[in-house]
């Protein structure tokens, strides 16, 4: 099991600042003792165009160097160029396709085997099955070239930023339509919370072909500083789930005091079996070495 950090924060989306390159970022999260990132492929981070063959072979170096792996990738949808797969206009989706193309070559360029899809939002004067046709074509054509280059696609649902793919419902509504066996789906707790629906229940909804998570608290706060009852996410992956995933967090601050490892490895580490040996020593996830809940509280 490793814990792996998204990089929005420190790249210029959905806001400029703050704004630091990828090769800035790796060594930092590397010596808080993150395991994994999870690449936001906006600038000056990833952008596919932005990164030529030379700078590609060079990350990929630093990565290694610094013991990251990369958990997965998504695309920057919004801005200037949209990338709504959903849209109106035929000229849009194209780029969106093409744009999650891009990121799938980036993500596999880097050992990654994980790239998110969000599904795109209903544009005024578009019906609602209309919309979501559209974005089911483009996941199925998305899905079939990542398909070569051993990635998986996983369909999140985002209702806090969109108006398509809203619930655990959705997503493998859309997963089962495409019907390709490497699209699967995913869940952020943040947007579970904000449909005031149980993170639990998504767990058990999706079951096997959940593979992948996003922890963030009420607020976007680091997990365990907010209101979600992670103990019971913990139990209810320890049920279904396999223990080898990647988590990632999402948080809305750059600050290594938001850590959330010290509150994060105690319940994951003892709801697995493994108590805390895996813990990095001399990072601030060393202090995560205390004593674990009884076993009795996983049951």
């Amino acid at each position: 099991m490793k814990i792996s950090f998204n990089t929005w924060v420190y790249s210029s989306f959905p806001v400029w600042l703050p704004a630091y390159t990828l090769e800035d970022v790796i060594p930092r999260l590397a010596r808080i003792g993150y395991d994994a990132l999870e690449i936001g492929a906006a600038s000056p981070h990833a952008y596919p165009r932005y990164v030529p063959p030379e700078r590609r072979n060079r990350i990929k170096e630093l990565l290694d160097a610094n013991g990251i792996a990369v958990s997965s990738m998504l695309p920057a949808p919004g801005g200037g160029p949209g990338y709504n797969g959903a849209s109106p206009l035929p000229e849009e989706r194209r780029d969106t396709v093409q744009q999650f193309n891009d990121v799938v070559d980036l993500c596999a360029a880097w050992g990654g085997t994980f790239v998110l899809y969000v599904a795109g939002w209903q544009v005024f004067g578009t019906s609602r099955p209309q919309a979501w046709e559209w974005s089911c074509e483009g996941l199925k054509e998305i899905a079939r070239y990542a398909a070569d280059k051993g990635v998986t696609i996983a369909v999140e649902p985002t209702p806090v930023d969109s108006n398509l793919v809203e619930s655990a419902d959705d997503a493998i509504k859309m997963m089962r339509e495409v019907d390709e066996p490497n699209v699967k789906v995913m869940f952020d707790t943040y947007h579970v919370l904000f449909r005031k629906e149980v993170q639990t229940d998504y767990v058990y909804q999706m079951g096997k072909d959940l593979k992948h998570i996003h922890l963030s608290d009420s607020d976007r706060l680091a997990p365990g500083q907010g209101t979600v009852d992670f103990l019971s996410l913990f139990q209810a992956l320890k049920r279904t789930w396999s223990t080898t995933g990647i988590w990632r967090w999402r948080s809305d601050s750059t600050s290594e005091t938001s850590n959330p490892m010290p509150l994060l490895v105690t319940p994951m580490s003892t709801s697995y079996g493994i108590r805390n040996q895996w813990v990095p020593s001399g990072t601030r996830a060393d202090c995560a070495r205390r004593k674990p809940p009884e076993d009795s509280e996983l049951t």
